[in-house]
């Protein structure tokens, strides 16, 4: 679906600050509230907007150790090694890659113990040849992606 400038302002209201009201993002978007509400209808039921979410600081939370884990899989039994991986409370995300590695997931975890014993538990799933992981030290820019109707 290409954005229009409306909903593409409408998107940027959102995305900066889920909580602002229909009103706000219609005196930002310069449009009425009604084309606001409209339009965000019409994002939500194309699935353009799936929900709304807060940021969340986990460090405050004692969640303060982010790895990267690459992952080799064998036997064509991606999707099954992913959906289990998935299934944790720590991974927050899980994406198929080209490359060395069949698979990318993004783990959140508030100490090395728990990392440790998450590590050896994937590596004893069926089908996972090999993981490499990287610990992140410091998060030098991480956002929210605007698109633009510029692309």
């Amino acid at each position: 679906m290409e954005l229009d400038a409306v909903n593409s302002r409408i998107l940027e209201g959102l995305i900066s600050d889920s909580r602002l009201s229909f009103r706000e993002i219609a005196r930002k978007s310069g449009v009425s509230v009604a084309t606001v509400v409209n339009r965000v209808r019409s994002l939500e039921k194309d699935g353009i907007i799936k929900g709304y979410t807060a940021l969340v600081d986990y460090d405050k939370l004692g969640y303060d150790i982010d790895v990267i884990i690459n992952i080799k899989v064998s036997k064509g039994k991606l999707l099954q090694v992913e959906a289990k991986i998935a299934a944790s409370e720590n991974i927050v995300a899980v994406y198929d890659v080209t490359g060395d590695y069949d698979a990318v997931v993004i783990g959140k975890f508030s100490n090395r113990r728990s990392l440790d014993a998450f590590l050896k538990k994937i590596q004893t799933y069926e089908f996972v040849e090999r993981t490499n992981t990287v610990v992140i030290l410091n998060t030098i820019k991480e956002r929210r992606f605007i698109p633009s109707l510029g692309k």
